[in-house]
């Protein structure tokens, strides 16, 4: 999701810089041994550099259906799908809202009005966490090549690109919606790498879901399982980046 130039499904980075590392190997944890050098870092956005909360999403515009905590899960379950099925397709760019909206009052219950209110709400609901971007920004001081890997449908994309001008610190990235791939497929993985000429080995991706994570160093990325703000920069500390 940059901002400025419109980014596409990837876009090729400037000339790849050298990272700038506080303290020389030495400062490395030791769980990293051995590892390459990281030299580019890849954000994951929604639950990392946005915040994302689908229950507090669904008791918002759903208050009569929404109305305890069994009722968000089950509503979180039906009306997302575990991020498959409708809105899997909708982050993967092969379905629009209206047609969405559709379907998903079809097989929940829920009327189509009730259903594209929820769909239209999500951007205001992606707001930035500010102590990740604080972390983006010290990346970029430090002259970290950075860039984004989000499953993210077109429409948000859109949204989040004109809204935060933080956006422009990344070099590229990949939305799924226009790459019609999303994560954790191997493909998504292979395509960023290849789209912006990146050695995988070299290349660290920050992202909240466990199997995201998985699949990166699956396809021989390094990574870091995103829990906070501050966990993820004493794992940055721990690579040398900050």
């Amino acid at each position: 999701m940059g901002r400025g130039t419109r980014q596409g499904a990837g876009q090729r980075p400037a000339a790849a810089a050298g990272l700038r590392r506080r303290g020389g190997v030495g400062c490395l944890h030791r769980r990293f041994a051995g590892a390459p050098q990281v030299v580019n870092v890849v954000f994951d956005f929604g639950g990392v550099l946005f915040n994302w909360h689908p229950p507090t999403l669904l008791a918002r515009h759903l208050p009569q259906r929404v109305v305890d905590e069994a009722s968000a899960k089950r509503w979180v379950r039906d009306f997302f799908q575990g991020y498959e099925g409708d809105w899997g397709d909708f982050d993967r760019g092969t379905v629009e809202p209206g047609p969405l909206a559709e379907r998903i009052a079809a097989r929940t219950g829920l009327t189509v009005e009730e259903a594209r209110a929820v769909i239209d709400a999500v951007p205001a609901e992606l707001t930035p966490i500010a102590a990740t971007v604080d972390l983006l920004h010290e990346l970029h001081r430090a002259g970290t090549p950075l860039y984004f890997l989000s499953n993210m449908p077109e429409p948000y994309a859109q949204h989040l690109e004109a809204t935060h001008g933080f956006l422009s610190l990344f070099r590229g990235g990949v939305f799924s919606a226009r790459a019609r791939l999303c994560k954790p497929e191997a493909a998504i993985y292979e395509h960023f790498s290849r789209s912006h000429d990146l050695d995988p080995a070299r290349t660290l991706f920050i992202d909240d879901v466990a199997h995201n994570v998985a699949a990166a160093r699956a396809a021989g990325w390094q990574a870091i399982h995103f829990a906070d703000a501050a966990q993820c920069a004493r794992e940055l500390r721990g690579y040398g980046l900050l």
